[in-house]
């Protein structure tokens, strides 16, 4: 997550760059926190914070392929965090998110082990 507490996003409405000091590991990666109160709340439920596609570009992966996000291009949907390439991306992604959201979670399961 390049850094950024993905607890922040729900709690803080915002991104929130994580502490170094402050970190858990989880599915393979290293998560940084803001706070240890963020860190517990993640830890005792990941999947309900972490980035949806592991974390990559969900207009994207609505299209098939991963791509790289912008902590500032984000959204959450259905209590679910959804980051975008950057705020252009997330523009388009706002003209059609369900649908977007369904395409997405079609092509995630081929996508995500390449």
């Amino acid at each position: 997550m390049g850094g950024y507490d993905v607890v922040a996003y729900f709690t803080n409405n915002q991104p929130v760059k994580g502490d170094s000091a402050i970190t858990a590991e989880w599915n393979g990666a290293v998560w940084r926190f803001a706070s240890e109160d963020n860190k517990s709340a993640f830890v005792a439920s990941p999947e309900k914070y972490a980035p949806q596609y592991g974390g990559y570009c969900a207009f994207g992966m609505s299209r098939g392929y991963k791509a790289p996000t912008q902590p500032e291009a984000w959204t959450i949907v259905d209590n679910k965090l959804y980051l975008n390439y950057n705020l252009e991306v997330r523009d388009t992604w706002k003209t059609d998110t369900n649908g977007y959201i369904e395409k997405a979670d079609k092509n995630w399961p081929e996508v995500k082990s390449k």
